[in-house]
């Protein structure tokens, strides 16, 4: 039975619209694209000497187990030229699992609910688009919530739908 998987995608590097055009269509085969927010211009956080990302939103209805998942996206972000120099760094795509139905995920290489989703403006903004009703399993709030509570901050800016 699918389960409903949120996932933010973005991209400072290259072509950025194009790096998450292609990563959506990809997502096609790892289940049913249901919802893809605009696309968001945004500033770095963490490591802010880079340039601005353009990220989005996309809900996938998948068969697939987090676990295997998380190993779908990976090979995804290598074929579309990922390359992991620096922690918070450039990269031509990113694509992470915000929210996957109402589980709660702590493996070594995974962590659902997103450990940094309450606090980031640039995942908050786009996923509050096409889900703003949302639960996080642990904080139990809803994205339109957490999106509220955020302090000012982290510029984002909304140019076109997908």
């Amino acid at each position: 039975m699918p389960n409903i998987a949120y996932l933010s995608l973005g991209s400072n590097i290259g072509d950025r619209k194009g790096h998450l055009e292609q990563a959506i269509a990809r997502l096609d085969a790892l289940g049913d694209v249901a919802a893809v927010s605009a696309f968001y211009e945004t500033e770095p956080v963490e490591f802010t000497d880079q340039a601005l990302f353009l990220n989005c939103a996309v809900a996938l209805e998948t068969s697939l187990s987090p676990s295997d998942l998380i190993v779908s996206l990976l090979d995804i972000e290598r074929s579309l030229g990922r390359e992991r120099f620096q922690k918070k760094g450039p990269r031509t795509i990113d694509i992470d699992i915000l929210l996957y139905g109402d589980h709660v995920v702590n493996l070594p290489d995974l962590t659902v609910p997103h450990p940094a989703l309450a606090g980031r403006r640039f995942v908050l903004e786009p996923l509050a688009e096409i889900a703003p009703y949302a639960t996080h399993p642990i904080l139990k709030k809803t994205v339109t919530k957490l999106l509220e509570e955020l302090p000012p901050g982290q510029n984002v800016w909304k140019l076109c739908k997908s």
